[in-house]
């Protein structure tokens, strides 16, 4: 059995190539919880590769014990805060997608300051992205969906697409619709250059 988990030994940008053993388009989610998502794309999609970042060591744990069953070849994961690793880890324009579903909302106003979507990550997931590459995010929580809605439409260089996807749900999306509540979803494509 492969473990998928990636241990850094080096600094610097990681070699997608030399991490998945071949030249394939790289999708990365942020934040993959029970990794519901991750692990059925990657078996729905072979000919791409895919990357999970999870900060909580808690849903880090569940999630690789998950993927650990049956690990698809084109699947990685890491532990690591969000900002950090995209600043630090990914290189300028190697992202064809990077997901981003259902983050923790922080509802309370004195929280908001920890929420992930800010102007800081949404720099670094521009920097990240390939041209005509796409930026996917999910939100269950109202308020939490018109500020993503406000930051996203704001950025000139991205183009709003309709969602129209039949990507595996999340767990918390599968969970969320249950429970009858509404899905945000915004799905971005960063502009060609000029």
């Amino acid at each position: 059995m492969r473990d998928p988990e990636l241990h850094f030994t080096e600094p610097g940008p990681i070699d997608w190539a030399a991490v998945f053993g071949r030249d394939a388009d790289v999708e990365l989610e942020l934040g993959f919880g029970k990794a519901r998502f991750l692990i059925e794309s990657a078996r729905a999609r072979p000919d791409a590769d895919f990357f999970g970042v999870e900060r909580s060591l808690k849903w880090y744990r569940e999630g690789r014990r998950r993927i650990l069953k049956d690990p698809p070849a084109n699947l990685r994961v890491c532990r690591a805060e969000a900002l950090d690793f995209l600043a630090r880890r990914v290189p300028t324009g190697s992202l064809r997608v990077l997901h981003v579903y259902h983050p923790d909302p922080w509802p309370k106003r004195r929280h908001r300051k920890r929420r992930l979507l800010t102007p800081a990550l949404l720099a670094e997931a521009l920097r990240c992205l390939a041209p005509g590459g796409e930026l996917r995010v999910t939100t269950d929580h109202h308020d939490y969906s018109l500020a993503i809605g406000e930051l996203l439409a704001a950025e000139p260089r991205l183009v709003a697409l309709p969602w129209e996807l039949d990507d595996p749900d999340t767990h918390f999306e599968a969970k969320y619709r249950k429970e009858g509540r509404s899905i945000h979803r915004f799905r971005y494509r960063l502009a060609e250059p000029a």
